[in-house]
């Protein structure tokens, strides 16, 4: 899922605990002339060093208040010493920050990412990779934590994710020998990855999205009939059109009040008409199977010459087509007709006899859907101070949707 889009400037503050989630307080707002992404955290630990040389640990963001245009960001931090916080000056703590919440994640709990790096540190001890450095904290947030381990070789990867992506680890495990991360170790939900060489290939197009595309669709077809991977498919969430009825249902429901009359009746039709859609998609002649759930150029990573496929916790079961949208969302639209283009013929070439330009034009309404149900998913079970990261993605998708809907109305 793409995060929270880059800041020119914001105000930042910390409220601190110790490992064992004792208040200590809240540090005043610190100006950051450009801040990342809300999740990313090296940005923020370096300026923790830098006013108040503090090593913190981000657990999570706390409050994010706009204010005259400008984001006034406060996160929860571990923090490494006591005695280095007495010298800092501190408002006193809000009783609140640190009250447990039901939905909060693992690693957004005091505590949490040390109990996580210990698996990971033994786990890489146990392989004969002791640690050559200090971890590094890269990203928390509802949907991950992300932390760099150097050792001997170069660097593992901490990856830690919520309970309704913890299939990653199997999906990985079920595809060695593809381009996808190397999977170390695994457990409840946590993968020790092997570091991937190059950079992540955001902004992507021409041959090189193709080339993203056709690996993709290999890993597809391959994995499409194959009898070893049944496990992995049966740990998958389910995006066939009629699964998706009920989330879709509750879906609009929860976002009613932002759309249009017009717009919940396109999307009632198509909820109701999603059985029958399944019949026609299924007529197009492509199998259902494994879909990646957020392919993008920028999980994609290495160089054009050897790419490897990121981020799979966002995987399902569904028809393959399903992927395009993510894909082609923020190309210009002639960029975006060529790997159209390409990716259809793919499917051509793999199914002789299939029909994907028809398969596109109906899944396209569904697609859009499906987004919107993924985003309330999140929203339903992520705790309420991190709603601010989706709050609001379903509407917007919803919207899409309902013009997707008319679209295909239009061209019929």
């Amino acid at each position: 899922m793409r995060l929270m889009a880059s800041i020119e400037h914001c105000m930042v503050s910390f409220a601190l605990c110790t490992p064992e989630g004792v208040p200590l307080g809240s540090t005043a707002q610190v100006r950051m002339r450009r801040a990342p992404g809300w999740s990313d955290t090296r940005p923020l630990v370096a300026l923790a060093r830098r006013a108040w040389a503090l090593e913190l640990t981000v657990l999570r963001l706390i409050d994010a208040v706009k204010n005259e245009g400008v984001w006034h960001l406060r996160y929860g931090a571990e923090a490494d010493s006591a005695s280095a916080v007495r010298a800092v000056a501190l408002a006193p703590a809000d009783p609140g920050d640190f009250v447990d919440e039901q939905l909060r994640q693992p690693w957004a709990r005091p505590g949490g990412p040390a109990r996580q790096l210990e698996w990971a540190i033994e786990a890489l001890a146990t392989a004969g990779v002791p640690l050559t450095g200090e971890p590094e904290q890269v990203r928390s947030w509802n949907l991950s934590s992300l932390w760099r381990l150097p050792h001997a070789r170069g660097a593992a990867w901490l990856k830690a994710v919520p309970s309704f992506f913890a299939h990653e680890g199997a999906v990985l495990e079920g595809l060695r020998g593809f381009d996808v991360p190397r999977l170390l170790d695994r457990t409840d939900g946590i993968c020790l990855l092997d570091e991937i060489p190059g950079e992540d290939l955001y902004g992507a197009g021409g041959a090189v999205a193709m080339r993203m595309i056709d690996l993709l669709v290999g890993i597809q077809r391959a994995t499409a009939a194959d009898e070893a991977f049944a496990a992995v498919r049966g740990l998958l969430p389910d995006w066939r059109l009629p699964a998706l009825a009920a989330g879709a249902a509750h879906t609009l429901e929860s976002s009613a009040e932002d759309l249009t009359a017009a717009e919940r009746r396109a999307i009632e039709r198509l909820i109701d008409g999603l059985d029958a859609g399944a019949g026609r998609l299924e007529d197009c002649g492509l199998p259902d199977g494994l879909v990646h759930g957020d392919f993008h150029p920028g999980n994609v990573r290495g160089t054009p010459a050897r790419m490897t496929l990121l981020d799979w916790g966002d995987s399902g079961m569904g028809h393959p087509l399903l992927d395009v949208a993510a894909f082609t969302e923020r190309m210009p639209e002639a960029d975006a007709e060529p790997v159209i283009d390409h990716w259809l013929a793919a499917w051509q070439d793999a199914v002789p006899g299939s029909d994907p330009a028809r398969a596109l034009m109906l899944i396209g309404p569904v697609a859009a859907l499906r987004q919107a149900v993924i985003y309330q998913g999140f929203l339903d079970r992520i705790e309420p101070d991190e709603h601010v990261y989706h709050a609001r993605d379903p509407s917007e998708w919803l919207r899409r949707t309902a013009m997707a809907v008319e679209q295909a109305s239009g061209s019929h």
